[in-house]
Formats: structure tokens, C-alpha cells, sequence
């Protein structure tokens, strides 16, 4: 090879080096449009954050279901109340408070702040005969939540006390 060639070789190599660093700096240099950032947070958004937000992802869901009435409490796992939601505290009034339509409102509305505090998966613990049992873990899994376990905590007496009178309709 003459002068020139390796000149011409050696010249080629230091504008491929060049290039090389241009190119790993170019990233660094790069910032993120308005844009950019716009399209990243919109993909999985569904539920805004709770001002003061919690950020508890594992909980409980005690579903009490009268004759009556229907209420849903949602805690931590110490039992620390993050929302609840009565039949009462959603505009039923009457006969309509135990219905399973109330139970799916109310589990609806205490689940929608829960998750705003992060809550994903919980435990279901069902108390009472009502007919709002089922429609409120139904509507648990509507909104998303994982549900991981139903616990049925009625309390069942083993012929402890006397039982009132018969009800004469």
C-alpha cells in the first residue's frame, strides 16, 4: 500500500470514530417533546390517584348484606379503613336499599376510591343473608379488582340463645 492509501484508511477510521461518539451522545442530548410524554401516559390510565393516595395494593372487602340495607368496607390488611359505601349513602331509600342492584352501586362506589389508593387484589368477607352478597363480588370483578378469596364470616349460633318469636305476617 502507498502513503496516500493508508492515509486515505487511516482518515476513514477516525471519521468512522467520530461518528460512533456523535451518535452516542446524540440520546443523551435528545430531550422528550410535550408530545412524547403525552402519548406514554395515556396508554394505561383508567382511575385518577386519591389526593392523599394510600398506595396499598392487597386489602379487605367486609360486604355486610341485611334484610335492609347493604355496606361495604374497604381496608388494609390491619383492618385500617381505606372507603366505605352504604345503600343509605347512595340515595336508596326504603325497600330499595336491599336490593342487589343497591349492593352493586354501593360496592361500585367504596371500589372506585379504593382504587384511586392503589388497591388491585382483595379478599372478600361476606356477613349476613341479603340479597346483595353476590352482586357485590360481581361487581368486585367488574371494576377489575383481582379477588383472590370469598370468605362467607356470617356468625352461625350453635344453639346459644333463644331465638325471638316467629314473625305472624
Amino acid at each position: 500500500m502507498s502513503e496516500e492509501e493508508t492515509k486515505s484508511v487511516e482518515e476513514e477510521k477516525v471519521v468512522v470514530d467520530a461518528a460512533v461518539e456523535a451518535e452516542a451522545e446524540a440520546p443523551v442530548k435528545k430531550q422528550e417533546t410535550a408530545e412524547d410524554l403525552l402519548k406514554s401516559d395515556l396508554d394505561g390510565v383508567k382511575i385518577r390517584r386519591a389526593k392523599g393516595s394510600k398506595n396499598i395494593t392487597v386489602g379487605i372487602v367486609n360486604v355486610l348484606a341485611t334484610f335492609n340495607n347493604t355496606k361495604v368496607t374497604f381496608s388494609d390488611p390491619r383492618g385500617n379503613v381505606i372507603s366505605w359505601s352504604s345503600a343509605g349513602k347512595c340515595n336508596f331509600r326504603g325497600s330499595r336499599k336491599s336490593t342487589a342492584y343497591a349492593a352493586q352501586v354501593v360496592t361500585q362506589d367504596a371500589g372506585r376510591v379504593a382504587m384511586s389508593h392503589g388497591m388491585k387484589e382483595v379478599v372478600v368477607k361476606l356477613n349476613g343473608p341479603g340479597m346483595g352478597r353476590d352482586s357485590a363480588v360481581r361487581a368486585l370483578q367488574s371494576l377489575g379488582m383481582v379477588v383472590t378469596e370469598i370468605i362467607d364470616v356470617t356468625p352461625v349460633p350453635h344453639n346459644g340463645c333463644r331465638a325471638p318469636k316467629r314473625r305472624r305476617v
